[in-house]
């Protein structure tokens, strides 16, 4: 199932998640994008350069990395602005373009940005609790979304979302419960999370990382009640 978009009206301009969105395309276009044009070799220094790798991080904090701690954290933020391709950006970018401007109109500009940036720390960090020892550099906000849309279902679960579902040669529109399309995510990723953490390999040979999502949703189920709710302004709802 993939989103097309929701039906919660917003009362604001969710100027950040325009940012967000707007800064991921940039790094993606103007710094990976050249990189890559050079080659295999250079775009993967690129990524162990800025990607989140647990095991420096781990290592560092038991003395046993040449990494210091420092710069381990700090590719914690860096990895959150990174992607590996065109539709791993495209995938990510379109969730936070769908459910981001309602948690931004919720919150607030700058309490958003805040939520956002926690949850995408949340996620790295769950993903360093299942594998601490991974050498793999992981990238890609979807974390920090996955906290979004856990905040969304808390929200707005009455909310519909226009899906598109494939029938194995047929495709077709449904309107779909918020609580049942993200509950259904959810399910998902903490199922792949289960199976991978389990697989003595999954942590070395790269893939998804489902645990920073199952981690990022936690963190924005948690989060969106702790955060106060922005002073309201109402006038028009806009799509």
């Amino acid at each position: 199932m993939f989103p097309i978009r929701d039906d919660q009206p917003r009362f604001s301009t969710p100027y950040v998640n325009y940012f967000i969105i707007a800064l991921n395309v940039l790094v993606f276009v103007f710094f990976e994008l050249p990189v890559q044009f050079q080659g295999p070799r250079h775009f993967n220094a690129l990524i162990f350069q800025f990607g989140f790798i647990p095991e420096h991080l781990t290592g560092a904090l038991h003395g046993t990395s040449q990494y210091p701690i420092s710069a381990s954290l700090l590719t914690i933020f860096t990895s959150m602005f990174l992607h590996a391709d065109l539709f791993h950006i495209v995938g990510n970018l379109w969730f936070l373009w769908i459910f981001g401007d309602n948690i931004e109109d919720h919150l607030g500009h700058f309490t958003y940005l805040v939520f956002y940036l926690l949850c995408g720390i949340t996620a790295a960090l769950t993903f360093i609790v299942i594998h601490p020892t991974s050498t793999v550099p992981t990238l890609g906000a979807s974390g920090a979304i996955a906290g979004v849309m856990g905040g969304y279902i808390v929200l707005y679960p009455r909310a519909r979302v226009q899906t598109l579902v494939v029938l194995i040669v047929f495709f077709t529109f449904w309107w779909i419960p918020a609580w049942v399309f993200l509950g259904y995510w959810f399910l998902i990723q903490f199922i792949a999370t289960s199976v991978t953490a389990t697989t003595t390999a999954a942590h070395q040979t790269g893939g998804v990382a489902f645990a920073a999502h199952v981690g990022g949703f936690v963190a924005g189920l948690l989060l969106i009640k702790l955060f106060p709710q922005r002073a309201r302004t109402y006038r028009y709802g806009t799509w």
